[in-house]
């Protein structure tokens, strides 16, 4: 694929956070010029190396802030949103991020003359969900919708890859901890999907090969249970644990406990969104609708959770190596 800039450029909200460093690299392969819209621009200069000299920009924006919005959008011919929180922290309530921001995304670009935006959302989106995260999904993706209804919203399943926040998390917890959780008995689903073909998707999108006023749902290539997630980790981590079952009731106590830590390992939140499934919808499937309706083949996690969960075995990456 030609490298050369094709002089469009796609402004990316959050493009510094895990997924949104991928979307950035997959555009920048396709020769956009990529306006990088982050709180924090003097900390996203490490995404400048994934393109040519001056292709990609770190430039200032906070979604509280719509004049900032408005600035990063301005002269862009796309515009992506990759802004997501796992659990609120101070200012950055999920209606904050996950309902204003994608409304104030999408309106900014609207004045800029655009008709469209690529959102990515999240499985499990449901306005009447327990979880204020699938509230506030839902309320975004609702938002960009009813202010530009050909914008394109990408929903994944949990998302795995080198900087993930699941499988990194339980492997650093296998690390120390002799007992791992099974919350609500390890019985809920997934779909784990690589961030390298989550950025493909976005890509697609602005490239202008999916459907305008659509919703995909994006997942792995296979349907794995919370307690099959544990297994594999353990698996490639060399690691024995005791997976202890812990009731959805017992879970949410603890997470009242745990929540005020920092880091907050585990929230009611959370426990509210292992209730339910994070798997691709038979409607999706049978629309197209999915990773393998628009072109793309889902990359297994045997294929790639052993290249970054090595770290967390005893003796890191050479534990296989190691002379007894």
């Amino acid at each position: 694929m030609s490298t050369a800039l094709n002089g469009k450029l796609v402004t990316v909200f959050g493009g510094s956070g895990f997924v949104g460093r991928h979307v950035v690299q997959a555009l920048a392969r396709r020769g956009y010029r990529i306006r990088v819209a982050v709180r924090r621009p003097d900390l996203a200069t490490h995404l400048q190396p994934l393109g040519a000299p001056g292709q990609i920009m770190p430039v200032q924006a906070n979604l509280r802030h719509r004049w900032s919005v408005d600035r990063a959008v301005a002269g862009a011919d796309a515009v992506v949103n990759a802004v997501g929180i796992l659990a609120p922290s101070g200012k950055n309530s999920f209606d904050a991020v996950q309902a204003f921001g994608p409304r104030a995304i999408a309106e900014a670009a609207r004045a800029a003359g655009l008709s469209a935006i690529t959102h990515i959302s999240a499985i499990g989106a449901n306005a009447e969900s327990p979880s204020a995260y699938a509230r506030s999904k839902a309320k975004g993706e609702a938002a960009v919708l009813e202010t530009l209804p050909d914008s394109v919203i990408l929903r994944p399943s949990i998302v795995f890859g080198p900087e993930d926040d699941f499988f990194n998390r339980f492997a650093s917890m296998a690390r120390i901890m002799p007992v791992l959780p099974l919350i609500g008995g390890g019985h809920t689903l997934f779909q784990p999907v690589y961030v390298c073909d989550v950025a493909e998707a976005v890509a697609k999108a602005v490239d202008g090969q999916l459907a305008a006023g659509t919703v995909y749902e994006l997942g792995g290539a296979q349907t794995v249970s919370f307690r099959e997630c544990l297994e594999l980790i353990l698996e490639v981590t060399h690691r024995k644990r005791i997976l202890a079952p812990l009731p959805f009731e017992v879970a949410g106590v603890l997470a009242k406990i745990l929540q005020v830590l920092p880091g907050a390992p585990l929230t009611t939140d959370q426990v509210a969104l292992l209730k339910s499934d994070n798997v691709v919808s038979a409607e999706a499937k049978a629309a197209g609708h999915t990773l393998e309706g628009i072109g793309i083949k889902p990359v297994t996690l045997a294929a790639i959770l052993p290249s970054y969960l090595d770290r967390f075995r005893e003796h890191g990456q050479y534990d296989a190596h190691r002379v007894a």
